[in-house]
Order: structure tokens, then sequence, then C-alpha cells
């Protein structure tokens, strides 16, 4: 068994109703925060007036900043650290899904250092400091794992390009996660985000830094999602199947943290830095069929061992044999959640195939991957997620 570290510095509050302890969280870091949210459509409204009920009655003045977009843009990072730095906050709530909690992360950075989030993206010279304001994330999504990561995905337009910030010091300091307020979950995101899920768990496994203790938080995340996903979708306010979910999301986060993401990451953080207008859990079903029967033949064990997850049959056939049928569960799955889709589908345009695969090859995520894309492959891989039958 090989050597490994784990590190996990997010306090993680799990469980129903855990949002109303947010206040006694909160009193931890100061007496002004800044609470990111998305605009308040009708749904959410009531939970991000809620929110600031909560934190009101705890002593602590709020500020709230409610104009996230998804795929969130240097732009909206900027005219939220401008908030947070006139009102002197001491501390960021980041409440909502991955876009939300990631522009909480970025603006505890834009708010603290120099310049702008996206001087600090993870190649930079120069990194988050501990002068990152303390943040609070609290996921309504069952996805992005954002809660317990060092990550903050930012897109900049300008350049059309999506990147990242990751560092130790951008790692929430408490994490709720309250599977209630994934109840108003529309269908098609709760497809999305928990495909992005299942995607965190798998890779994790495929990537170099993966250990005993990622693959056994992954292969359960794995076995929660295959088993609760499909039910849900037909179920959308079972506070049981939706519990389920959020606890596979937070390991499959847990799980990212650690290790890592692999090539479809890549591929679909370009997808949506040149088309803002695909979810991120949209890209990774797009090129996961190609990346499956791409990857496959180099990763035998772990894809055996989700096959398997997929379809107990696959226990009386080789491990060769499993890892290749593993590829059909996977379409099988994305296709059982209404996830099927192309870049056709997208809206993207065709002479555009050769652009989305050199920014494909920007982030270093395909060369995590166990069978390593050259320039030439990854184009390959992108023609063929074009058009799919």
């Amino acid at each position: 068994m090989k050597a490994f570290n784990y590190y996990q510095p997010t306090e993680i509050i799990y469980g129903v109703d855990r949002i109303e302890e947010l206040g006694q969280f909160a009193r931890r870091y100061g007496k002004k925060c800044l609470l990111v949210t998305t605009p308040p459509i009708p749904v959410l409204q009531p939970l991000f007036e809620r929110a600031k009920k909560i934190l009101i009655d705890a002593q602590i003045e709020v500020f709230h900043f409610d104009q996230i977009q998804p795929n969130p843009t240097t732009d909206n990072i900027a005219e939220g650290a401008k908030i947070a730095i006139e009102n002197k906050v001491d501390f960021v709530v980041g409440l909502g899904g991955g876009s939300s909690m990631d522009s909480a992360k970025a603006i505890a950075v834009e708010a603290t250092h120099e310049g702008s989030c996206w001087d600090y993206l993870y190649f930079r010279e120069s990194q988050p400091t501990e002068k990152t304001l303390p943040v609070i994330a609290i996921s309504t999504t069952s996805g992005t794992g954002s809660q317990v990561t060092q990550v903050a995905v930012v897109t900049n337009p300008k350049e059309r390009n999506k990147s990242a910030l990751y560092h130790s010091n951008l790692f929430p300091k408490i994490a709720i996660v309250d599977p209630k307020l994934m109840l108003t979950l529309p269908e098609h995101v709760t497809a999305s985000t928990g495909f992005d899920a299942f995607c965190h768990a798998f890779e994790s496994t495929l990537h170099p830094n993966s250990s005993s203790y990622v693959d056994t938080l992954a292969y359960k995340a794995i076995q929660i999602i295959v088993e609760t996903l499909p039910a849900l979708l037909k179920d959308l306010t079972n506070l049981e199947l939706r519990s389920k979910m959020a606890l596979a999301d937070t390991f499959a986060g847990l799980c990212i943290a650690n290790a890592g993401v692999t090539l479809p990451h890549g591929v679909g953080m370009a997808i949506s830095g040149l088309y803002p207008h695909v979810m991120h859990g949209e890209s990774l079903a797009i090129i996961y069929p190609s990346f499956s029967r791409f990857t496959y033949k180099s990763a035998i064990p772990q894809f055996a061992t989700v096959g398997r997850i997929f379809n107990p049959e696959l226990n009386n056939v080789s491990d060769e044999e499993a890892a290749q049928k593993a590829c059909e569960e996977i379409d099988s799955f994305i296709k059982n959640i209404g996830m099927w889709m192309s870049l056709k589908d997208a809206n993207m345009p065709e002479e555009e195939i050769p652009l989305l695969a050199k920014a494909s090859m920007v982030l270093p995520d395909y060369k995590a991957n166990p069978r390593v894309a050259t320039d030439a492959e990854m184009l390959e891989l992108i023609k063929e997620s074009y058009y799919r039958e």
C-alpha cells in the first residue's frame, strides 16, 4: 500500500436543519459578513431571508451580494470584493451551488489581496495568503463538492477562459450540508450536479494522488450515486434520497481535495470557458463516452470496480471485460439521468472544434489521466463528442 497524505481542515456540519446553527458558527469569525448568492428568484428568496435572519439574530451585520451567475466571472468577483472591502467584513458566507461557494472563496481572496482574483490562479507566482477572509460554505446542490475543497473556479469572459484558484487557504472553515436546502432543486440541475459528483469520485480514483483513503470514500460515493440519483430524479422532494446525495457529494468533494480530477474536467472547464451557457455537469456528460473508451485500458482495476458497482453480474467476468463493459454502463447511466448530449446539442460551432481541443490542453488535468492525450488524440476526442446518436 503506497504512502499518502490526507488533509481536511473544513469542519463539516451535516444533517437536516443544520442551517439553524449558522449563527453560532459564524460568531467565531467576527461581526460583519458578506453573504454571497445568486439573484433572489422566488424559489430561493425564502432561504436567503432565512439565512440573513439567522445571522442577524446572532448579532452579525449582513451585507448581501446577490449577483452571482452560473460560471461566475471575474467581474462578478470584483463587484463582490468591492462590497466586502467598503464594509470591512470579517468573513464571507457562500450560500448556494458551486458558483456561489466558489465565488465566496474568490471574493475572500480579492478583498484582502492586491489586484484581481485572476492574479492568484493556481499557476501564478503569487498565491492566496493567510490574509484570505474566512469562508463558511452552505451547499444547496449535491454535485460540486466546493464546500470541502480548496478550489475556486472563475471565468474570464474577455479571455474566454475558465480557470481556478487552488490553495489550502481557500478551504472553507465551516461547511454546512443541510439536505433540506436541496429540496427545491429542479430535475435537470439535480441530474447535472449529481453527475458532477460521480465524476469527482471516479476521477479521483484514476488520479496519481489517489490513495486507499480516497478510494474508500470515492467508491462509496459512486455506489450511493448509482443507487440514488435515478430514483431521486423521479421523486425530487424525497428527503432521504436528497440526504444520500448530499453525503455522496461531500465524500466526492473530499476525494478531489486530496487527489484531483483528470481529463474530463480539463475539457469540461474549457467547454464552459468558451461557452458559458453550458453547465459544468453537462460538459462532463458530453466528453465522458469518448473519455471512458480512450482511458479504460490504462486503468483496468478502477474501471472494472466501477463497472461492477453498476452491474454486479460483472463480478463473474475478468477485470478486462468488466472494465470494457464499464464504458457501456456509464453510457447507460448518463442516458438514464437524461444527460446524454453532444457538443452540437450545446450549440457549439463546429468550426471551433480545433479551438476547443487546444483549450482542453491548457489546464493540467489531462496530464493526470491514466492515458495522457496527445494534441492529435485530444482533437479526436473533441470530434467524437461533437455528434452523438
